[in-house]
């Protein structure tokens, strides 16, 4: 195909030409390419073209404006119809400009108008400040107006969609048989899908293996909390035998085995192993003849293996096992083992004669056998083994053992001389020293006897080389506690106590470790280690009596494991070493009250604790305390009044102190005296604004618009204290106004001087429960954002979700919250409880209890679900009420509601234990 040459290819460019200049482009020129020669002519062409396109410019603005005549229609005539025209376009134009500077004043003066706004309401402000609460009141929300319209418009709406029509019951058979013509299945279906690829899913068998999967992380949750484990060590070794036995009948080839056994004993018929191991086959084969046919021939290749002839004894009979023996012993007459197996077997047989004749006669051939000797002297009285012994020691002077044994038999004096002789045999046998510790405590010997004793024992040990270290010897210590002998631990702890310790070590050094040392040793529930523990306190009390926290464990230890004298006594010495601890003589005080039932003694510890701290607020309190508790009424109203009027440490200059002056307001409103409170806690209100609680109890004691005025102020006073924040928001939302929106206000701006305060979050989410379910989840979920390790929103978020939906919010919970959380434990027992799974919420709510004692919810709800069975077991309701009575819990939102409440002052923790169980029946249940 011929190709169309352009006929301007290959020619110059005309001149001026400028590339792309139709696309915008402007193009540029350079010297090299006009020459010398063409400077003149491209200097004209670029005047002609700027003259042209200034004309062209002036032409675009002069036809741009249509109201311009000089354009297009400049020569044309100007008749009626266009001046008409003009004249409507004009009233147009004027209506226009009239509209924009409407709008443009509009605007202008909203500018000003809102200057002049903000200057209005900047000095309302001021003014806002002298209104009273009443006016607050009065000021009606916006919530609530609005609130009110939406719900007018609703029913509006409802009227107008019902309007006509009539609804009437209908009965259950109508129902039933309206079921029954639809179709529909009075039972459960299993809801499946089928998908395109003919694949049937089965929804309830989903749902079923989630629940299992919860299940299965709720439970391994709570065996990471108590430290136990799902697997049952028994049954999984008795599995791994099952398991054995038919993989080995399933793979083992019997015959195969035999033939390369057969190999091995006939190309190496010295090797025991081998024979041993065909005879097993034959066993295993269940051919107990052949297999006894190989063991001989074992036997007669292998006569000075005690593993075959012992293996020929286990295989034949007992007449035949006899037989197999005898030819041992005269084929091996040193081996221990066959002489024991010959003992054994007689002893099978029943034959006791036959038994000692045997070990007598193994002790012929091998008298240096500590085990023969043993087996031996176990078969005789005391008199002949006594006599055995002394021949045996002579024959094996190193077994610490046979010298121990015989000093058991002996008498007290022969006794003595027999563990001299023992210790001189053996010096570096601690078992000896100790044997010879007891032997004197067992005599009745003196402490100083027994300490004399250990003390050389750990100082010929270390001579001797044969040192051991503190927790060895302390480990010694706890086995004589364990065998009954208390006096000898005592001494082997003040003996090795000192061990491990260097010259730069301080007493305070010591102190620590050995406190380490009694808290391991401290015994749990059923075990021995009190006398240890104790003997290790008392190392570390000696070189610091002044310390109190040392005092005060070992009073912990002695109260949980001791009795009540020993923790008396303890308490004693503690306040002579340190007579200005108060919490010391409050700790005397308290145990001669509550565990002796000692009032007199109690008041006198207090009498004398006063006197050696005569400004101690903590004393006077407890001096209170005990006198109302006592129902010595007039008395605790002296002492606190006395107190009021009184100067105390760390309050110079003012009379009494907070406290003081809220207890003596609480303490007058539960004996009825509610004038008189309501004037003590002003008046101490007065002197220490910024402690909450005295606003607490003046609010408690006011009508509710009085209250709130009192709130009002201590909020001024205390803005970080969440319990007036809750306690304001209490008052708007109680009966009978019920004012959710002021309320919520309230929590709202309490939230943004405490942030992070679950307490606060948890009082909204609860108030906002009462009204709607969805609120309050969504409410829940920012709180749960702002404190993500709240353990009580995390317990509520439980409670709140729908059913199906609880166990996974528990798996949340356990893996957010701390899992020894007391809140969610509880949470996670009242749901295995709503599932009726009663062991399971049985070990929750004991685990529970045990996390935090102190936590009083825990044991109301665990007293209403041992209470609320469909059987309830009367020794496991009074098992759980004696052990919340032992740990006496104060803390708890349902418990200390009860517990504070006026009308149970002076009820014992089991009355408060029923009243918080009975709150616990009017909360939200699972």
């Amino acid at each position: 195909m011929y190709q169309i040459t352009k006929d301007f290819l290959g020619k110059p460019a005309p001149p001026g030409y400028i590339a792309g200049l139709g696309r915008g482009a402007t193009g540029f020129t350079t010297r090299s390419d006009i020459g010398p020669a063409r400077e003149a002519a491209a200097a004209k062409d670029a005047d002609k073209q700027q003259t042209q396109r200034s004309k062209d410019e002036e032409d675009e603005r002069r036809f741009a404006n249509a109201e311009n005549e000089e354009g297009l229609f400049s020569n044309m005539p100007y008749e009626e119809d266009d001046e008409e025209a003009d004249k409507v376009w004009a009233m147009i134009d004027a209506k226009m400009e009239e509209r924009h500077k409407g709008k443009q004043r509009t605007n202008v003066e909203g500018e000003s108008d809102k200057q002049e706004i903000d200057q209005q309401l900047h000095g309302l402000k001021r003014q806002l400040q002298g209104l009273t609460e009443d006016e607050w009141s009065a000021i009606p929300d916006v919530s609530q107006l609005a609130e009110t319209a939406a719900r007018a418009k609703r029913r509006r709406k409802t009227a107008v969609s019902r309007r006509g029509e009539r609804y009437s019951q209908v009965s259950d058979s109508t129902l039933v048989a309206g079921l029954g013509l639809a179709g529909h299945d009075q039972e459960i279906a299993v809801e499946t899908s089928k998908d395109e690829d003919g694949t049937v899913t089965n929804f309830l068998a989903l749902g079923q293996a989630r629940n299992d999967v919860l299940q299965m992380k709720l439970d391994q949750a709570g065996d990471s909390a108590s430290g136990k484990t799902t697997i049952d060590p028994r049954g999984y070794l008795t599995s791994l035998n099952t398991v054995g036995a038919q993989t080995a009948a399933e793979i083992g080839d019997i015959s195969r085995a035999r033939t390369l056994l057969k190999s091995v004993t006939q190309s190496s018929p010295k090797h025991a192993p081998g024979w041993i191991a065909a005879a097993r086959l034959e066993e295993v084969a269940q051919k107990m003849s052949k297999a006894r046919s190989i063991i001989a021939q074992g036997c007669e290749n292998c006569p000075q293996s005690e593993d075959v002839w012992l293996e020929a004894a286990r295989l034949n009979r007992r007449e035949d096992a006899r037989a197999v023996l005898a030819s041992a012993v005269r084929n091996l007459p040193r081996s221990v083992r066959v002489w024991e197996a010959a003992a054994e077997l007689e002893a099978a047989a029943g034959d006791v004669g036959a038994q000692r004749k045997v070990l007598r006669r193994a002790l012929e051939f091998v008298p240096t056998s500590v085990m023969l000797w043993k087996a031996a002297i176990a078969l005789e009285p005391p008199e002949d083994a006594r006599v055995l012994l002394a021949y045996a020691v002579e024959l094996v002077p190193l077994s610490v053992d046979l010298w121990l044994a015989l000093a058991r038999l002996e008498t007290y004096e022969k006794a003595q001389k027999v563990l001299n002789r023992a210790r001189r045999a053996v010096s570096t046998s601690h078992e000896i020293w100790i044997a010879a510790a007891r032997l004197e405590e067992q005599q009745g010997a003196a402490h100083v006897n027994i300490d004399r004793i250990m003390a050389k024992a750990v100082a010929s040990l270390a001579a001797s080389g044969a040192p051991m270290d503190r927790e060895q010897w302390f480990a010694q210590a706890l086995q004589c506690e364990e065998d009954g002998y208390s006096a000898t631990c005592r001494a082997i702890v003040a003996a090795a106590a000192d061990l491990g310790f260097d010259s730069d070590d301080t007493a305070e050094d010591r102190a620590a470790a050995w406190v380490a040392d009694a808290e391991r040793f401290e015994p749990q529930t059923g075990k021995p280690g009190v006398v240890t523990a104790r003997a290790i306190f008392a190392q570390a009390l000696a070189v610091q009596p002044g310390d109190v926290d040392l005092w005060r464990s070992a009073a912990d230890m002695e109260r949980s494991h001791g009795s009540a004298d020993d923790v008396d006594s303890l308490l004693r010495r503690a306040v002579q070493f340190c007579p200005q601890a108060e919490v010391l003589w409050l700790m005397a005080a308290k145990e001669k009250w509550t565990r002796q039932n000692d009032v007199a003694g109690a008041r006198v510890i207090l009498e004398e604790a006063f006197a050696a701290n005569a400004h101690s607020e903590a004393i006077v309190l407890a001096a209170v305390k005990l006198e109302s508790e006592t129902r010595q009424d007039a008395r605790a109203l002296a002492l606190l009044e006395r107190a009021r009027a009184s100067e105390f440490a760390g309050h110079v200059g003012t009379r009494g102190t907070a406290r003081v002056w809220m207890k003596s307001a609480v303490l007058m409103r539960q004996l009825g005296r509610s004038a008189d409170a309501l004037a003590v806690a002003r008046e101490g209100g007065a002197l220490f604004p910024n402690f909450y609680k005295l606003w607490l109890v003046q609010a408690q004691l006011q009508p509710p618009q009085e209250a709130r005025q009192t709130l009002s102020r201590a909020l001024k006073a205390c803005p970080r204290a969440p319990e007036l924040w809750i306690s304001a928001a209490r008052l708007e939302f109680a009966e009978p106004q019920r004012n959710l929106a002021r309320a919520r206000a309230i929590l709202e701006r309490a939230r943004v001087y405490v942030p992070r305060s679950p307490v606060l979050w948890l009082e909204a989410v609860l108030m906002e429960a009462e009204e709607s379910d969805s609120v309050a989840r969504a409410l829940l979920a920012r709180a749960l954002q702002e404190c993500p390790h709240a353990g009580v929103l995390w317990a509520t978020a439980i409670v709140l979700e729908p059913r199906a939906q609880r166990k996974a919010r528990s798996v949340d919970a356990l893996k957010h919250a701390d899992a020894h959380d007391p809140e969610v434990t509880v949470a996670v027992a009242r749901l295995f409880w709503a599932e009726h799974r009663v062991e399971k919420a049985r070990s929750w709510f004991e685990r529970a209890v045990r996390a935090d004692p102190d936590y009083g919810d825990a044991w109301a709800w665990w007293l209403r679900f041992e209470r609320e069975q469909r059987e309830p077991d009367p020794s496991s309701v009074a098992a759980v009420k004696d052990a919340c009575v032992r740990a006496e819990p104060r803390h708890g939102r349902y418990w200390q509601r009860a517990a504070k409440d006026p009308d149970n002052a002076w009820l014992p923790v089991a009355e408060i234990l029923h009243k918080t169980a009975e709150l616990l029946a009017t909360t939200r249940q699972l």
